[in-house]
């Protein structure tokens, strides 16, 4: 039998968490992508990043557990040389096993403080939220960094999930405080035109970057709108 690769060794060292909220801050444009099993991820990371995105989140729940973490790593290694973030979605092991600068939740995962509590202080986490209600609740929470408003529009990657449509984002530019994210369907065009008009300043994509021949030309016509 032959030990187990170890991922967490090859793992960069982590930021603090003043650094990373001051990165959150600044951020404008966030990423989801699987873990391109086609064996690319890190060339459209690091396409991504000279493109000028932020954040990179992997989100790919049809693999297993080792190659999500192999993925990570590679991510985590090309957001340090270009000095961005990574994060995790869900799982507060793999968040804690590969240093994650960014813990991403949805409603139904651990509570804010329950991953406070894994994570520990340095570790950003964010929220997602549906409805206004879930909004007030993020912005009440002291564990909640950031939060993400949507989808608004349906999108292949949420199926099922109700559009939450223009106005919840007009409600998250009147009220909030934290920085917040708006997402889904959303790409270049009318209707990144509509969430900027709705008060939105910070968006997460999918298909708009990770679909693109050019990732990083992608990326780079989106962020040119964001400022």
């Amino acid at each position: 039998m032959t030990d187990a690769p170890s991922f967490a060794a090859a793992s960069p060292a982590s930021l603090g968490g003043a650094e990373r909220r001051r990165r959150l801050a600044d951020a404008r444009l966030y990423v989801c992508t699987d873990a391109r099993t086609g064996g690319d991820i890190a060339e459209f990371a690091g396409a991504a990043f000279d493109g000028g995105v932020d954040i990179i989140q992997v989100r790919d729940k049809t693999i297993e557990a080792a190659d999500e973490i192999a993925a990570l790593t590679t991510v985590a290694a090309v957001a340090r040389r270009h000095e961005a973030m990574f994060a995790v979605n869900d799982r507060a092991d793999l968040a804690a096993l590969v240093g994650a600068d960014i813990f991403h939740i949805g409603q139904h995962d651990l509570t804010p403080a329950q991953a406070r509590g894994l994570l520990g202080p340095d570790v950003v986490i964010g929220r997602s939220t549906h409805a206004v209600e879930q909004i007030d609740a993020a912005e009440a929470d002291p564990e909640v960094d950031y939060f993400c408003v949507g989808p608004v529009w349906e999108t292949p990657t949420k199926p099922g999930r109700a559009a939450v449509g223009l106005d919840v984002l007009r409600y998250a530019a009147a009220m909030a405080t934290k920085p917040w994210f708006a997402i889904g369907g959303i790409a270049a065009g009318e209707r990144l035109d509509a969430v900027l008009t709705a008060g939105a300043e910070r968006i997460v994509v999918v298909r708009a970057i990770t679909q693109a021949a050019d990732p990083a030309a992608a990326a780079r016509g989106l962020r040119a709108r964001l400022g």
